[in-house]
């Protein structure tokens, strides 16, 4: 059987970040508590300034309305596009910079032997969710409108950043999101 769980823009949580520094709208955390293993969320960058410190921690991050640049203590620096994504680790932690003014960015964290991977994507028309043992997917809506679909058993409608965590099991059918926009796939595996 397969289970769609719906994480409507309504349920998720805004906190504060770590640093203080602003606030992050927190979609999924696993466990619930603040010895995570898994932290999706969207945080809202106005100003440029350091990153929160997490040691530990393996991030992904996915600018979603303008580029952002981080400057590493080394002195390196890597620069995403708008929809592209920055792999890096918690500590030390990075400068953001903002060479086309505010953005908001979406966090895949995982700490531990959580693994996962952040794929931003333009819906056009539809797409299929590959199915594998042991691998659970969360579906960002960040534009547009989106269907999720489950054989044609099952179906969700998600709005502007509404999210849904897919949990197929054994002979789970086929799950195609239909729609026009823009989505973040995360790949969650057990």
């Amino acid at each position: 059987m397969l289970s769609i769980q719906a994480i409507p823009r309504n349920a998720q949580r805004d906190e504060p970040w770590a640093n203080g520094a602003g606030s992050t709208t927190v979609i999924l955390r696993e466990p619930d508590t603040a010895e995570w293993r898994i932290r999706i969320s969207v945080a809202r960058v106005e100003k440029e300034g350091p990153f929160s410190e997490l040691p530990g921690t393996r991030r992904t991050l996915v600018p979603l309305d303008a580029p952002m640049t981080l400057r590493f203590p080394d002195g390196s620096a890597r620069t995403a596009a708008r929809f592209g994504a920055l792999h890096f680790d918690g500590a030390p932690a990075p400068t953001g910079l903002l060479p086309e003014g505010p953005t908001r960015d979406f966090n895949l964290m995982l700490r531990g032997d959580a693994q996962g991977k952040a794929l931003p994507r333009t819906l056009v028309d539809s797409m299929l969710l590959p199915i594998e043992s042991g691998l659970r997917w969360l579906v960002y809506l960040d534009s547009g409108r989106a269907v999720l679909r489950a054989g044609g058993v099952q179906e969700l409608g998600l709005n502007p950043h509404d999210a849904a965590l897919v949990v197929p099991s054994g002979d789970a059918p086929r799950i195609l999101i239909e729609g026009a926009g823009e989505i973040v796939l995360v790949k969650l595996y057990a």
